[in-house]
């Protein structure tokens, strides 16, 4: 599918390109998950204790939605406020270390997920995008948006 809007460049992290990296902070980057984070078991739990059966990391569905479910066409993410770009504009100014790496990088993902919440539309499903602090700070609040969500789509 061809982008609408000009692909972010990221350049590769490694010191050819000028990136230092320690040993501490590649042993910090590497216990960092991709899946299964504390915050998606959280909300996975509770959406289970409710009674709602999901898959997870669905590979047909483009961007591997950490929750989905086919019936309903609805898609869950659960992001990550530094990974996903959370107040991106405020906290772009903070990164002191390695910018011309990370601002890339951070502004490709927000690019992807934009991308990916157009496809999923196009397909006819609905998106979710949860904050990971808003899963731990308010847990019941996101679980009950999907809730009314499978109740309004259960009366169509």
């Amino acid at each position: 599918m061809p982008y609408e809007e000009e692909k972010i460049k990221v350049p590769r992290f490694n010191e050819a390109s000028g990136f230092y990296t320690t040993k501490k902070r590649s042993k910090i980057m590497s216990k960092i998950r991709g899946k299964n984070s504390k915050p998606e078991l959280r909300f996975r739990k509770a959406l289970w204790a409710k009674g709602v059966r999901y898959r997870v990391y669905t590979k047909q569905l483009p961007g591997r939605p950490d929750i989905s479910i086919k019936k309903y066409k609805l898609a869950i993410f659960i992001d990550g406020a530094y990974w996903h770009g959370y107040n991106w504009d405020e906290r772009k100014t903070k990164i002191k270390t390695n910018r011309a790496f990370w601002i890339p990088k951070i502004e490709r993902n927000i690019q992807r997920d934009q991308e990916v919440n157009r496809q999923l539309e196009d397909m006819g499903f609905t998106v979710f995008r949860f904050w990971e602090h808003e899963i731990k700070n308010n847990l019941d609040t996101c679980i009950n948006d999907v809730m009314v969500y499978l109740q309004t789509q259960s009366f169509n």
